[in-house]
């Protein structure tokens, strides 16, 4: 089974000023990240903006981070859609780009019961035997959790891996940690609850704040794994402010926002969300440059 361990930057897609993928910035970011420590990226998934993307800007993504990060890192790329069938497809053309290992939430707005919702995912590893499954449970973007009863009804199958978990109930991440372990990896998706997520069993870290100080949290996580608690809290509470920051509203464009100050240019995110204020700008650019001392 493939073990997810570290840091695992959920990547930004940055756009030029035409608004179209700037794939030499891309290329930038995750050199930078890689030069960090992180251990894999999720290309394609939330943070990434997949859901605004065309089939073909989405197949030339998957392309860069093929050709930039080699065997150097894990990847696991984001295969989403509102359907079954739709999903099957986004799968697909993951498998032709050759990528093995695959981040897929419920399908949105069609709110499946959970057991239709296992049914969803039993016929994806039907169709597709040479993948490996991470779950994503998401509800405040699904609307659907990945429930325990699905849990259950995967937690034997050879090719579902982990469960990247989003929710914000750090009870349900407790639980998974403790009842399905040995079964599913649990990685961390509530970056303010990163610190607790690892103490209750995650090993691993899918961070959208990664593209803002890919080092900060690459240095907690080896604190934390080095078995230096005090540490690893005290680089954890250092990140909090700019995380709260993240976590108010508008994170994929503060997100993106904080990968400019960091030195790459990522541009506005796609329609309709739209460009923060100056106003949001100068606040996070505080926090921000506080970070830094």
């Amino acid at each position: 089974m493939l073990e997810l361990k570290g840091i695992v930057p959920a990547v930004v897609t940055p756009f030029d000023d035409d608004g179209k993928v700037n794939h030499d910035t891309l290329a930038a970011i995750i050199e930078h990240q890689l030069k960090a420590g992180v251990t894999g990226f999720v290309p394609l998934g939330s943070t990434g903006e997949y859901y605004a993307l065309s089939n073909p800007e989405r197949r030339e993504v998957l392309a860069t981070f093929k050709a930039v990060v080699g065997n150097r890192a894990t990847l696991i790329a984001g295969a989403n859609g509102s359907s079954t069938r739709e999903v099957l497809e986004q799968v697909q053309q993951t498998v032709d780009a050759g990528y093995t290992n695959l981040l897929i939430a419920p399908p949105y707005y069609a709110l499946p019961s959970q057991e239709e919702l296992l049914s969803h995912y039993q016929t994806i590893l039907d169709a597709f035997p040479q993948i490996n499954l991470v779950l994503y449970n998401y509800p405040v973007r699904t609307n659907v959790e990945v429930g325990f009863s699905v849990l259950d009804g995967l937690k034997d199958h050879p090719q579902v891996i982990a469960i990247k978990e989003s929710s914000g109930n750090l009870l349900r991440a407790i639980e998974i940690g403790e009842n399905y372990k040995g079964k599913l990896q649990l990685s961390c998706g509530s970056d303010d609850q990163a610190l607790d997520f690892f103490i209750w069993g995650a090993t691993s870290w899918i961070c959208g704040p990664a593209n803002i100080f890919p080092e900060k949290v690459v240095e907690f996580y080896n604190k934390f794994n080095a078995g230096d608690l005090e540490g690893a809290k005290s680089v954890m509470r250092s990140l909090f402010p700019l995380m709260a920051n993240l976590e108010s509203s508008k994170f994929v464009q503060k997100v993106k926002y904080g990968t400019e100050l960091a030195g790459f240019k990522a541009g506005n995110a796609r329609a309709p969300l739209l460009p923060l204020t100056d106003d949001e700008k100068v606040e996070l650019r505080k926090l921000y440059e506080a970070l830094q001392r």
